[in-house]
Order: structure tokens, then sequence, then C-alpha cells
């Protein structure tokens, strides 16, 4: 069955990453710009409309009026070394594609989708490093992104001190999964780490500073197969009605 909606892509040409990227924007069935949308960008763009379904989900969450308006938005790597350098707390384009996410991606969809241009309504999701870089853009900008959905983040001390650190974290809602199968998770840099524990010492500080914060422990590993079916409470939580 075809998707309801459609996809829109827009290039842009990124000066903090010095390199030209495409941003692909599915807007549901009866986009009007007569409404106003939540905007949800995800890293792993790509893996979320082909592997997460994220296109499905929107059209029948959509059609049974059970979140509202929401435009999602895929941005891709270039390959699992490039993933490495952007998404990673000590990536060497870290800071840079943080930047872009902030002074580049949001400008673009502000001037393109008819949303409400509050950081409430704009939502960062990713699995594993895309989970980490979310959260670590919406700890840096929490006015621009009120909103991080992560699936098994990537936790290390990098994000404990920004969790840590953080005094706008009661600003940010946040939806956090991770399985209890994940405590060998082969990494890029070509070692094995535990996810799961760093995951819960990160639910113990994060539940300690704010309320708006949903937290699943769920049965599988690190792959897209359990991602996939808890996205639609992901976006339930995120974006319901």
């Amino acid at each position: 069955m075809g998707r309801k909606g459609t996809i829109v892509e827009k290039e842009i040409e990124s000066t903090y990453l010095d390199e030209t990227l495409v941003v692909k924007i599915y807007q549901p069935e009866n986009y009007s710009s007569l409404y106003k949308y939540h905007i949800c960008i995800m890293q792993d763009g790509n893996d979320y409309f082909q592997l997460g379904r994220v296109a499905t989900y929107s059209d029948r969450l959509h059609e049974k009026g059970e979140i509202d308006n929401t435009v999602f938005v895929g941005i891709h790597y270039q390959d699992k070394y490039d993933r490495q350098d952007k998404y990673h707390p000590q990536g060497k384009k870290n800071e840079a594609y943080i930047k872009f996410l902030r002074f580049e991606v949001v400008p673009l969809l502000d001037d393109l989708l008819p949303s409400y241009y509050m950081g409430a309504t704009r939502t960062l999701m990713g699995d594993s490093l895309g989970g980490t870089v979310s959260l670590m853009t919406a700890l840096k900008y929490p006015n621009t992104f009120g909103n991080v959905v992560m699936q098994s983040p990537y936790v290390d001390k990098n994000v404990f001190d920004a969790v840590r650190e953080s005094k706008d974290l009661p600003l940010i809602n946040i939806y956090h999964t991770i399985g209890k199968e994940e405590t060998e998770v082969p990494t890029t840099s070509g070692d094995v780490k535990d996810f799961l524990e760093p995951n819960r010492k990160l639910y113990e500080m994060i539940q300690s500073k704010t309320s708006d914060y949903a937290y699943y422990e769920l049965e599988g590993n690190h792959t897209w197969k359990a991602w996939q079916k808890d996205l639609p409470r992901a976006l339930h939580y995120t974006f319901g009605k």
C-alpha cells in the first residue's frame, strides 16, 4: 500500500559542514498551509522512513486523529563513518552538525512549513548515536527544540556531564527507550559496549531533574526490529492529542 502523504526533498548547502545535505520532508495527507504543524526532525532519516516505517505510522495516526498535525523530516548520513563524525559527542563534525540543525535546518523548515515556530512543537528524534545527538542538541538549544525521542542512545561521560550541568532540562519533553538485551553492542569504532547500564544511569539522572519524561525498557536488542515496534508509542507520547 502506497504512502498517503507526500515527500518533498530540499537541499541545504551547509556552511557549517561544508557539504550539501538533502532534507526529506513528509507532509501528511490533506496537508495545507491553512493548518499549523508540529515538526519532527529525524537523524538517520532514511532508516526511519525505510526501516522504522514512520511514514506509514504517520498516515495511520493522522487518519485516526490520534496525533496532532505533524511533519516528519529526515536527514541522513553519507556512510557509517560520516555518521560517527556527526553524531558522536566526540566526533570531529559533531559541533558543526549541531549548529547545522539549529541554524540551517530550522530556518529552512520555518520558511517552508506553516508551523508554530516554538520549541515546544519541534522534536528531534534518533536511534543509537542519532538519539545521542538529538539529546545533546536539545540540551544546547532548549528554547528551539522542546522534545526529544531517543531510542537506545549511546551514553558516555559527555552525555552525563551535559545532563548534569543543564539547568534547562525541565524545558524538554523526553521519550527514552533501551533494550534489555543491549549489553554487548558492536560499535563503528570496532569495540563492543554495554548500552543498558549507562542508559539506566541516564534514566536515574533525568528523572531526578524533570517530570516530562517517559522511559521504557524494551524486550529486544540494538536493532530496528525493536525500534520500529516501539515507534507508535513514541509518536503517541510526543504528538498525541
